[in-house]
C-alpha cells in the first residue's frame, strides 16, 4: 500500500467515526451539563470537600474557583516532583530540578503538557500517575467546564449565576472522561500499546551487549493524554514511541481519541442553546481551517519527500494527519519531530496554533475560543451596517466586545512578546538546533505552543536555561488564564441581559455567509497579527 493510499484510508475511517460519534456524544455532554440530578458518587464527593451542589455561582466566584483549584494543583504538583524520592516507585530517578518542576507543574495543570525532561528517566510511575495523569482529567475537566459556563450565558436572561465549577468540574471528570478514558485503555492495551508498572526490561543487543528498555503504564496515560487533548507522553519519543503508539490501529484510535470531544461539543453547544445548526455552522468552520491547514502540510511534505524525523510505521501522510491534528487541537501529542517538516509544512501545523487553535481546538478551549471570534466576527459586520451587534439573541456591547477582545489578544500578546524577548539574549543563539529563518521559527513555535497550551516543539530548540524553563512557563499560564477569566466575565455580562427577538434586520447565524464571515474573521485576525512574524520564519525559509 502507498503511503497517500494508507493516508487517505485512515483519513476516510476518521471522518466515519467522528460522524458516528458525533450525535451520541454530544447529546449525551448536553444532558450531564444540564441535568439536576447528582450520582451517588458526585454527592459523596460535594459532601468530602463542602460543596453544595445547589448553590450556583456567579462569574467572579466561578473564576476564583477555577483559578484557586488551578493554584493548588501547580502546588501539589510541585511537590510531587520534588518530594519524588519519598513516594512509591520512585525507580530510584531522584528529585525533580526546581527549575523543571515549576516547569512541568504549569504544563500540566494548564492543559500543555510541555516537556522539557525524559519521562523515562526523569519521573517515577508514581508521580507519572497520581500527578500528571490525575491532572489530564482535571485540566481538561476545567476547559469543558468553562465552555459550559459560556454556552449559559448564551442561555440564560437577566440571571447573575453561571452554574456550579465544582459541579460542572466532578461532572466532566466522572461522567465524561473517566469511563471513555477506561474503555480506551482497554481499547488501546488491545492494540498493542503497553501496560507496565515494571522499570523496564533487559534486552541483548545484535552485538552481545546488553541494555534496557524502560517500560510504563502508558496506555492509560495515553487514552487520557490524547482524550484530554494534553499531549504530553510517557516516554520522550511519545506517539512516536512504538511503545505508545504501535502500528495504523493506534494510529487512528489516538487521532480520534484527540478530535471527538472537541467536534462532539459542537452538538452539545447545538442542543444546550436550542438550534443544532449554530453548531453545525461552528463545526463547519472548524473542519475547513483543519482541512486547510491539513492539505498544506500534506502536499508540503509530500513533495519535499523526506523521511528524515519520521516514523517508518507512518510515512509523510500519516505523520501530516497527526500534526495538523495535534496543533488543530490544544494536544500537542507528536508522531514525529515537526522540527524535520519542511518549511510550509512546519508552518502549517504553526498556523494552526496561531489561529489560536480552534480547529476544532482542545476540549472546551476550542469551542469558547471559536465563540469569541463569533462575537469579533458579529462586532465587525455591525460596524459594516451601521447597527448593535447580537449574537443568539444577546446585544454586543461595549463590555462584551471588550472580554472577547482580551480573550482574543491574549494569546498574540504573549506569543509575541516571548519570542522577541527570547530573540533579543544572547544566549538563545546557542539554544537554536538551526540557525536564520527556521531559528526564528523554533522560537515562535516553542511560544506559541506554550502559549496556546498546545505543548508540542519543533524539537531542534533546547529550552532547559532557567530563561526557558520560567518564560515558557508564564507564557502557559498566561495564555491559560487570562482568556478563562475574560471569557467568564462574558459569560457573566451575556447572562444579565435579556434576550432580544429576532428581526428582519437580524444577521443569520446558521448559514453560508456567517460562516464565510467567520471563517474570514479568524484568518484575518492571524494575518494581521502574526504576518510579519511569518514572513521572517517559514514563509522566507520556503522562499529560500
Amino acid at each position: 500500500m502507498s503511503d497517500t493510499t494508507a493516508g487517505l484510508l485512515q483519513l476516510g475511517l476518521l471522518l466515519v467515526a467522528l460522524a458516528v460519534a458525533y450525535k451520541p456524544l454530544g447529546d449525551y455532554m448536553a444532558r450531564v451539563f444540564s441535568s439536576e440530578k447528582h450520582s451517588k458518587v458526585e454527592k459523596g464527593l460535594y459532601k468530602l470537600f463542602r460543596v453544595n451542589p445547589e448553590s450556583e455561582q456567579r462569574w467572579p466566584t466561578y473564576a476564583a474557583g477555577v483559578l484557586g483549584f488551578s493554584f493548588v494543583s501547580v502546588v501539589l504538583l510541585y511537590l510531587l516532583q520534588r518530594l519524588q524520592p519519598l513516594l512509591p516507585w520512585d525507580l530510584g530517578r531522584g528529585a525533580v530540578s526546581p527549575g523543571v518542576a515549576f516547569n512541568t507543574a504549569i504544563s500540566f495543570v494548564t492543559n500543555t503538557n510541555w516537556q522539557s525532561y525524559v519521562p523515562e528517566t526523569t519521573m517515577g510511575h508514581f508521580v507519572q500517575m497520581a500527578g500528571l495523569t490525575v491532572q489530564n482529567f482535571l485540566s481538561a475537566a476545567v476547559g469543558l467546564s468553562v465552555a459550559i459556563a459560556l454556552t449559559r450565558g448564551f442561555i440564560r436572561s437577566q440571571a447573575d449565576r453561571l452554574g456550579n465549577f465544582w459541579v460542572d468540574l466532578t461532572r466532566g471528570t466522572i461522567r465524561v472522561l473517566l469511563p471513555m478514558a477506561f474503555v480506551f485503555s482497554l481499547v488501546l492495551i488491545a492494540l498493542g500499546v503497553v501496560q507496565s508498572l515494571k522499570a523496564g526490561v533487559a534486552v541483548t543487543n545484535p552485538d552481545g551487549t546488553s541494555s534496557t528498555i524502560a517500560l510504563a503504564p502508558a496506555a492509560s496515560q495515553e487514552a487520557i493524554k490524547e482524550l484530554g487533548t494534553n499531549g504530553g507522553g510517557i516516554f520522550n519519543a511519545n506517539s512516536a514511541h512504538p511503545f505508545e503508539n504501535p502500528n495504523y490501529w493506534t494510529n487512528l484510535v489516538e487521532l480520534f481519541l484527540i478530535l471527538v470531544i472537541p467536534v462532539s461539543l459542537t452538538r452539545t453547544f447545538g442542543q444546550l442553546v436550542g438550534n443544532r445548526k449554530q453548531g453545525y455552522v461552528l463545526l463547519s468552520v472548524m473542519g475547513l481551517l483543519w482541512g486547510l491547514m491539513l492539505a498544506v502540510t500534506w502536499i508540503s511534505e509530500a513533495k519535499a519527500g523526506g523521511m528524515e524525523g519520521k516514523e517508518q510505521r507512518f510515512g509523510t501522510s500519516l505523520t501530516s494527519i497527526f500534526a495538523d491534528t495535534t496543533t488543530g487541537t490544544s494536544t500537542g501529542a507528536v508522531n514525529g519531530a515537526h522540527d524535520s517538516l519542511s518549511a510550509l509544512g512546519g508552518g502549517g501545523p504553526l498556523l494552526n496554533m496561531l489561529f489560536g487553535e480552534i480547529s476544532p481546538g482542545g476540549v472546551g478551549t476550542g469551542l469558547y475560543g471559536m465563540l469569541v471570534m463569533a462575537i469579533i466576527a458579529m462586532f465587525l459586520a455591525g460596524l459594516m451596517v451601521g447597527r448593535t451587534p447580537e449574537y443568539l439573541g444577546k446585544k454586543l456591547g461595549k463590555r462584551e466586545v471588550t472580554c472577547a477582545a482580551v480573550a482574543m489578544l491574549a494569546m498574540p500578546t504573549v506569543v509575541l512578546l516571548g519570542s522577541a524577548l527570547a530573540l533579543m539574549f544572547p544566549a538563545t543563539e546557542s539554544a537554536l538546533g538551526n540557525g536564520g529563518a527556521h531559528g526564528l521559527s523554533e522560537v515562535l513555535y516553542a511560544y506559541a505552543s506554550t502559549g496556546n497550551n498546545n505543548g508540542s516543539a519543533f524539537g531542534g530548540l533546547t529550552a532547559t536555561s532557567d530563561w526557558f524553563q520560567s518564560s515558557l512557563g508564564v507564557a502557559m499560564a498566561f495564555g491559560r488564564y487570562i482568556p478563562i477569566i475574560a471569557v467568564l466575565c462574558l459569560a457573566g455580562s451575556l447572562a444579565a441581559q435579556r434576550k432580544v427577538p429576532e428581526t428582519s434586520g437580524t444577521l443569520p447565524t446558521t448559514g453560508p455567509l456567517f460562516g464565510t464571515m467567520l471563517t474570514g474573521t479568524v484568518v484575518l485576525v492571524a494575518a494581521l497579527t502574526f504576518i510579519p512574524a511569518l514572513a521572517l520564519g517559514p514563509i522566507a525559509e520556503a522562499l529560500a
